[in-house]
């Protein structure tokens, strides 16, 4: 599965991206942090980009509901991959409409992104 989460402590979060990503993946795995989030509340995000290739050519990358719904939630999105994907990512994850803070890093940076998380 290109897309998967798991609880790494409290609220914090881990999202592993592998290959090309998929909308109804993408959905799945929002549906269940919603569910997490409401178990733990606000939360903070760290997704890994390992082996990560894209996004797939689908116009529901369109729909804004869960950030609308659920944005104000997220406290804080830490992205850890390859430089190739800085820009991208960055503006997948809406860095500058978000009220929380969304930071890049370098792949070999993975501990200084959860630092960075949970200070």
């Amino acid at each position: 599965m290109p897309i998967s989460m798991e609880r790494e402590r409290d609220n914090l979060f881990r999202l592993d991206l592998r290959g090309i990503l998929h909308v109804a993946e993408f959905e799945s795995c929002q549906e269940q942090l919603v569910a997490e989030m409401s178990r733990t509340g606000p939360s903070r995000l760290l997704f890994v980009l390992d082996g990560f290739a894209g996004w797939e050519t689908h116009e529901g990358w369109h729909d804004l509901s869960f950030y609308v719904s659920h944005g104000d939630k997220i406290e804080r999105i830490a992205i850890v991959g390859p430089e190739r994907w800085r820009s991208e990512s960055l503006m997948f994850a809406a860095a500058d409409l978000r009220k929380a803070e969304v930071a890049f890093f370098l792949d070999e940076s993975i501990d200084e992104a959860r630092a960075w998380l949970i200070a």
